[in-house]
């Protein structure tokens, strides 16, 4: 099996450099039409990088691909809807979203500002929500498209000075569960990729043994795996030093508890069974989560 992606057009964020770069020229390989998005900013802000979109562009065109640079903000949802609207008139459609685009402001909680925070916010959570806006109805209209939200493990199990990143991150699994449920009908795969790679972002916070194996590549080949036509939907897959997971979200058991103990002290008195990993399983929708709840109430009553 070859996969490939002949006629279809792809929008990558933050594809400047990195792993976006690593992105926009996978994509490339495989027979996309990339737009290569970057808003010529480094880690901490706009106007280190400017005309790195341009660059990749030229990089790809060089190598018998097709590319456009696009400059602009994830965060600012008019200049996205700007973008969109220019691909439309370049090539017609939009079949992959990449939402890459990130930034860092570590600090500890305690000397975070409100500004490092919103910061933030702004370009993961906000930024790609702007992205996928601007597109969704070009795939809806067309019954066919797929997401690619970028999370992490930092959101998924933190990670000390990240508050305001893992949040974003963590925050981008809400919103892949919901568009899952809400572009299924019209053939809108949504998943999130979990990176782990070398890049600006990561430069100085890792170990250099560790880093020589934080290879961009293999990531990006994660990336192609979740938005190829076959793709899965609401899927996190991990990818990092050439090893690939999947990481799900799983609720115990649980148990009802009578009228009588459904108090603080009787959700204590019975936290071992309430928590018991055992049988734990994922939930795909809220409807089955709530089937469960209800299951476990009816169960104990007509046992009584």
């Amino acid at each position: 099996m070859t996969i490939r992606l002949d006629g279809q057009v792809a929008i990558v964020t933050g594809a400047g450099t990195g792993l976006g770069r690593s992105h926009a020229h996978a994509l490339a390989a495989r027979g996309a039409k990339v737009v290569v998005n970057d808003l010529g900013s480094g880690v901490g802000g706009p106007g280190s990088l400017s005309g790195a979109a341009q660059e990749v562009a030229v990089e790809i065109e060089a190598a018998g691909g097709k590319a456009i640079a696009i400059e602009a903000n994830v965060a600012d949802f008019r200049q996205i809807q700007g973008m969109v609207s220019e691909t439309l008139d370049v090539w017609g459609r939009v079949d992959i979203l990449i939402n890459n685009a990130g930034n860092l402001r570590d600090k500890s909680f305690a000397k975070m500002t409100p500004e490092d925070f919103q910061a933030v916010i702004d370009v993961h959570l906000t930024g790609s929500f702007n992205c996928t806006r601007n597109v969704w109805d070009v795939m809806r209209e067309q019954q066919y498209g797929r997401i690619v939200m970028t999370t992490s493990s930092s959101g998924l199990y933190g990670n000390f000075g990240q508050a305001n990143y893992g949040a974003a991150k963590m925050a981008l699994i809400g919103l892949m569960n919901t568009l899952t449920l809400e572009g299924r009908k019209h053939d809108i795969r949504v998943n999130a990729l979990g990176p782990g790679a070398m890049t600006q972002m990561t430069e100085g916070l890792i170990p250099e043994d560790i880093a020589r194996l934080l290879r961009v590549e293999p990531v990006s080949q994660a990336m192609i795996a979740l938005c190829q036509p076959d793709a899965p939907s609401n899927c996190i897959l991990n990818a990092q030093v050439g090893s690939y997971s999947v990481s799900r979200l799983v609720e115990s058991a649980g148990m009802w508890l009578p009228e009588s103990e459904q108090t603080a002290e009787g959700i204590v008195e019975n936290w071992d069974q309430i928590a018991d990993p055992q049988n734990e399983q994922a939930m795909a929708n809220i409807s089955e989560h709530m089937t469960k709840m209800l299951a476990l109430a009816s169960k104990a009553e007509h046992a009584g």
